[in-house]
């Protein structure tokens, strides 16, 4: 018999199943309708009541806080952010099977739909990452200004430095300092602005003038806008003195095209890193000044110009005229004893203070004085030459003094070579002087000739000294082949033969001429090299009458050296020690074959131009400027303040390729061929870059040379 309540049982399931699906059809139905269709009767009302919803969950939007940098953070279950459903009613609880819940599935999955964005999160979104706090080292009371100097730098920066590398420098050193100024402090000025503000003060001391430094007013400064612009001005003018007094207020191209020094710019950036780190700017300041015992000196005398100086002014009284007369073979000489005479040796800073006599080394010092001053040199005490010495002012020699303090600016900072004890060769032209110095000494000195006032004038330069040539061959520079032989070729053809000159042509069209070695020739016997792009160099001479005059400028440009076998001693026992050279060494090399001595280490030769120098003794010397340049540069610095005398003026070199003129028939030159293919007249002069010999023209015998 079949068991009915079982197959009842299949059967209710079955009912209950389809019973089930259409309460969750009717019911989602309901949901998606429920805001636009009314409930048209109770029964749909009992089903939404049976069906169990989701309440709708009031979760408020996520913020940074809500997450964590925690990289081994759960990842929360989205399940849990979601409301329990609302219990359902006893009686659909009674008639829902548990079978039922894998068919209500779906609707599970649709109240997940339903939850915020926020809430279905499935891992945590990173924190950006946060820029560091920059804490401010300027002080509160500095801000204000700070923010002033960054506005300003940024946008008017050009208005207070004009030059590009100042202007960066100083970008960049207020930069590094969040842009706090550094001349005050709390609107007050710091110990470093007061001794910037005093150095600049000053300068005229040191030979610069103060206009070209302007100081702003701080006391005046009572804002920020105020403050900051004294600050860039303050900067501005610091960096123009540290400028000037290094390099010089004009640069030596504007004096003359005959000028060579190498250039020693400031680095503006190393200016504002020492003078703000520095203990004593006024004193940091002024190290930017030369260091040279020589600018030092018309330092100090300048100050007693000005009737500043520490000692008593000295003053001769006026009398009757004093001249000195020498010793003819009919009268003794005569020294006339006058009681202003040691006063007056006081003054010109001879020997024997105490001596009444006017002698003759005091007519000479007088005779010096009066063409220091453009007075009629006679070397009589005359009442305008007391009138001249007794002069408080001094304008003329105050002027000249600056003028060669200004020149002194152009020299390097190191005159000497440091290995060999900073040894160095300076020479003076308008003192027509020589002077080889060593660990701050003298070691020797001696008389030279230098160039003719005009084209011939010696050039100012510094350059070393590489090597010497004993019995040198004259290679006649260009400017002198140009503009002296080939006309002199013009009037007489055979003037080179009788002169004992050797005349070649180069290949390129250029005309050569030489003198062999020997005690004729023009540079003597020993030529002291430096390379340099004038062709100048020193050299021996047979005319040695000339060193017996007090003024000596005879030369082309060259200069000549009254004993040059010493001078070479010197200087190779400076740079070959060990060689124990004497003058009677130099000598015995003369002979008709070129020597060259080399130099391990070169030594520095700096030719100068000082009219205004202080001797040995302590005394202010003045001499003749023979080459008009204290003139020139006085006038440029008077005269020119709206011209940049700071700007280098390239100047054009004389070309002496090919000769203006044809030469004339008849002259005869050194050899049967036409052509030389030698070196260049550089070569020739100062050894070229191959030590090879050229060969030598057809006909002639090749020229033994030795290098030592």
């Amino acid at each position: 018999m079949r068991d009915c309540s079982t197959n009842r049982a299949g059967f209710d399931r079955v009912l209950m199943a389809v019973a089930a699906t259409f309460l969750t059809v009717s019911a989602t139905s309901a949901l998606a309708g429920q805001s636009t269709t009314p409930r048209a009767s109770a029964a749909e009302l009992a089903i939404d009541a049976a069906v169990p919803r989701p309440e709708p969950a009031n979760v408020p939007p996520p913020t940074i806080g809500d997450f964590k940098m925690d990289s081994t953070a759960s990842v929360p279950d989205a399940t849990k952010s979601i409301d329990k459903p609302a219990e359902p009613s006893a009686a659909a609880k009674a008639a829902e099977p548990k079978p039922a819940e894998t068919v209500t599935a779906p609707a599970a999955s649709d109240t997940a739909t339903a939850t915020p964005p926020a809430a279905t999160a499935t891992a945590p979104v990173p924190e950006p990452a946060k820029e560091p706090v920059k804490v401010s080292t300027v002080a509160p009371a500095d801000q204000p200004v700070a923010d002033r100097l960054r506005d300003m730098l940024g946008t008017r920066s050009l208005r207070y430095f004009d030059r590009k590398n100042e202007r960066a420098a100083v970008e960049k050193f207020y930069a590094a300092r969040d842009y706090a100024p550094q001349w005050t402090q709390a609107g007050k000025l710091t110990d470093s602005g007061k001794g910037v503000i005093a150095r600049l003060k000053d300068a005229a001391a040191d030979g610069l003038n103060p206009a070209d430094y302007p100081l702003p007013d701080f006391a005046a400064a009572g804002s920020p806008d105020q403050l900051a612009e004294a600050e860039l001005k303050l900067t501005a003018s610091m960096l123009d003195y540290a400028r000037q007094a290094q390099s010089g207020r004009m640069h030596w191209s504007q004096a003359s095209s005959d000028i060579l020094y190498p250039e020693h710019p400031i680095d503006p950036a190393e200016v504002l890193a020492n003078i703000s780190t520095a203990k004593d700017a006024s004193v940091a300041l002024d190290g930017y000044n030369p260091p040279h015992k020589l600018y030092k000196d018309l330092k100090a005398k300048l100050a007693e110009l000005r009737g500043q100086g520490d000692g008593p002014m000295i003053h001769i009284a006026e009398g009757p005229a004093l001249a000195f007369k020498a010793a003819t073979k009919k009268q003794a000489e005569v020294a006339p004893e006058d009681s202003r005479v040691p006063q007056l040796r006081a003054k010109l800073g001879l020997e024997h203070p105490d001596d009444p006599r006017y002698d003759a080394k005091v007519a000479a010092a007088v005779r010096k004085f009066q063409e220091s001053v453009d007075l009629k040199p006679t070397g009589v005490l005359d009442d305008r030459t007391v009138k001249a010495i007794n002069s408080p002012k001094r304008d003329r020699h105050i002027d000249t003094v600056l003028v060669n303090m200004e020149r002194l600016r152009w020299l390097p900072r190191q005159l000497g070579a440091a290995s060999l004890g900073n040894a160095y060769v300076i020479l003076n032209v308008p003192d027509f002087t020589l002077k080889v110095m060593q660990n701050g000494a003298q070691v020797w000195t001696t008389r030279v000739v230098t160039g003719k006032p005009g084209k011939h004038a010696t050039p100012m330069l510094t350059e070393t000294m590489k090597f010497i040539t004993v019995n040198p061959t004259w290679n006649v520079p260009p400017s002198i082949i140009y503009n002296e032989y080939l006309p002199a070729l013009q009037q007489d053809p055979t003037v080179l033969q009788r002169m004992g000159l050797r005349l070649e042509r180069n290949r390129d069209g250029s005309i050569h001429i030489s003198q062999p070695p020997g005690e004729a020739n023009a540079l003597g016997r020993i030529r002291f090299n430096f390379p340099n792009k004038f062709l100048v160099y020193q050299h021996d001479t047979p005319d040695k009458h000339l060193f017996a005059k007090e003024e000596r400028a005879f030369s082309h440009g060259c200069m000549r050296v009254q004993n040059p076998d010493q001078y070479a001693a010197t200087l190779l026992n400076i740079t070959m020690p060990n060689e124990r050279y004497t003058p009677e060494r130099i000598r015995s090399m003369y002979g008709r074959s070129e020597i060259d001595l080399k130099f391990p280490t070169p030594i520095p030769v700096n030719i100068t131009y000082q009219t205004a120098f202080v001797d040995d003794a302590g005394k202010l010397q003045f001499r003749k400027d023979i080459y008009g340049r204290d003139a020139a540069m006085i006038a440029l610095l008077k005269n020119s303040r709206s011209r940049d005398l700071e700007a280098m003026i390239a100047h054009a070199q004389p070309n002496y390729s090919r000769p203006k003129d044809a030469l004339p028939a008849g002259v005869s030159f050194a050899s049967d061929n036409t052509y030389s293919s030698g070196p260049s007249f550089f070569e020739r002069l100062f050894g070229g870059p191959s030590p090879a010999t050229p060969p030598a023209p057809i006909g002639r015998r090749p020229q033994p040379r030795f290098t030592r």
